[in-house]
Parts: C-alpha cells; sequence; structure tokens
C-alpha cells in the first residue's frame, strides 16, 4: 500500500483509507456490528492506516465501533473525527454547534468512545456561521496544546475561511465532497493552503493531499455516475439541495475530457 503524508506533518496514512460512516450510520440500518469489527481490522491487514468517523454519524455510535475495532492495533493507525454539530434528546441534528467549549466537550466524548488518548485527526465538521473560525481554530490549538488532538482540520471550508484560519493554527488536512463538477474548487483550497512561491511549482502534487467524501459513491472514479445514489441521496436529506442535475438525469455522459487534462488528472475513460 503506497502512503502519503499530509500537509507539512509527519502524518503518514495510506493512499486508500476507510470511511467508517456507513456502517452504522447513512445507508439504512446499521450493519451488524462484528461484521465490521473484523472488515475494519482486515482493512488494517490489507495496509489501510487512515479511518474516518465523527460524532455525528449515529450519533456517536460509528466512534465506538471504530474505538473497539482498532483499539488492539491503535499504534498502526491514523483516526479522523469530527466535530461542530448539536443534538436533540433523541439524537436527532438539531443544527451547528462549534463554540469553543462544545468543541472541547466533542473532543472528551470522542477520546473516550475511541478508546483513545488522542485524536490524530481532528475536523470542523461544517464550518459554523455563528461562531468565527479564529475562536474554533484557537479552541483546537489548545487541545493540541494539552495533548489530546495531533492536527486540525475542515471539511467543506471556503478559500477564505482557511486563510483566516491560517493565521491561528496550521491546517493539515482539507476535507470536501469528491464531486467531478467541484475539483476546480478543490485544486484552489489546496493551492491557498500553500505560501504563494509554492504554489505554482506544487500544483501537480495537491490532488493527493486531501482526503475525498465519498469518493466512489459519488462517481469520481467511473464514468457513469452510479445509480445508488439517487437513494442515499433521499437518506441524507440535508444534502438533496445539492444533487446535480446528471445524476438526477442518470447521465452516462463522462464530464468534458478537456476540463479534466486542464486540472491535470489522468483517467482511462470506458468506451
Amino acid at each position: 500500500m503506497q502512503k502519503r503524508k499530509l500537509g507539512k506533518s509527519n502524518l503518514e496514512v495510506s493512499a486508500i483509507g476507510l470511511g467508517c460512516m456507513g456502517m452504522s450510520f447513512g445507508y439504512g440500518p446499521a450493519a451488524d456490528k462484528q461484521e465490521m469489527i473484523s472488515l475494519i481490522r482486515s482493512a488494517v491487514e490489507r495496509g489501510v492506516t487512515f479511518f474516518d468517523t465523527a460524532e455525528a454519524y449515529g450519533p456517536f455510535t460509528n466512534e465506538e465501533l471504530v474505538g473497539e475495532a482498532l483499539a488492539p492495533m491503535r499504534q498502526r493507525v491514523v483516526i479522523a473525527t469530527k466535530f461542530g454539530f448539536k443534538f436533540g434528546p433523541k439524537g436527532e441534528q438539531i443544527g451547528l454547534d462549534s463554540r469553543p467549549e462544545h468543541i472541547k466537550e466533542v473532543a472528551d466524548g470522542s477520546l473516550k468512545r475511541l478508546k483513545t488518548d488522542v485524536i490524530d485527526l481532528f475536523y470542523q465538521h461544517r464550518v459554523d456561521p455563528g461562531v468565527p473560525i479564529e475562536d474554533v481554530a484557537s479552541a483546537v490549538k489548545e487541545l493540541i496544546q494539552e495533548g489530546k488532538v495531533k492536527h486540525f482540520g475542515l471539511s467543506e471550508a471556503g478559500v477564505q475561511t482557511i486563510r483566516r484560519v491560517r493565521s491561528t493554527v496550521r491546517i493539515f488536512a482539507t476535507r470536501s465532497r469528491a464531486l467531478r463538477w467541484k475539483l476546480e474548487k478543490r485544486i484552489r483550497l489546496w493551492l491557498i493552503c500553500l505560501p504563494e512561491s509554492q504554489r505554482k511549482r506544487r500544483r501537480h502534487q495537491l490532488r493527493s493531499r486531501s482526503p475525498g467524501c465519498l469518493p466512489r459513491n459519488r462517481g469520481l472514479f467511473q464514468s457513469q455516475a452510479p445509480r445508488s445514489r439517487i437513494d442515499w441521496k433521499k437518506t441524507l436529506a440535508q444534502q438533496q439541495s445539492n444533487l446535480h442535475p446528471t445524476i438526477c438525469a442518470k447521465s452516462k455522459a463522462p464530464p468534458q475530457r478537456s476540463k479534466w487534462k486542464a486540472l491535470g488528472i489522468r483517467k482511462s475513460w470506458s468506451k
């Protein structure tokens, strides 16, 4: 298995990671717990070292699953989890919450559920417009200084947000939904994380530096949009507004090859 380093850190992960959300959330009823534990451990034996979860997946149950599965091999893997939502009495999402005191509460809860003493990569799951991003970054910086978190990441953040964060704490990963039509946006985000003197020189290296969100389900690796995406889109109603018309029409036409070529991306197209 090839390895990748995130940013300028020593955080090295496998080129292929395993997103664990669907094991207990988002795709209908949760899968059998013991089967999922076996699957996760089997992935480690095959060279996967990067595992992604979040308190929102379940909520909480996915972190518990990942924590139990990886506890015997914790030193061999990197675990990413996320904060940023608040939940009602029945576990339903009722909004965003990235207040500094809440971030610290989430970190403590995630540490317990993951059965670990440090979170390798701690993402803000969604940008909270009600909390200045500088306050969020400062809270995570304190967690890093306390030894509870190693690295900070942002999910679905824009260029201006990233610029503001960089003045407070270093960002080691940006995460965005792996949609074909958002590739230009992702490259702009990667570039903004670099000093200007390095942007042109390293542009061709950036495509493997940002963990993608559901790239296979979103058709990034195939020329035809997956039909199953329609069903799972209904499950996650919060994303309905982002449904692309080509998916609704179940289009078989691949994106323009010239567009991919301009981005420097190589792909073998199905004929």
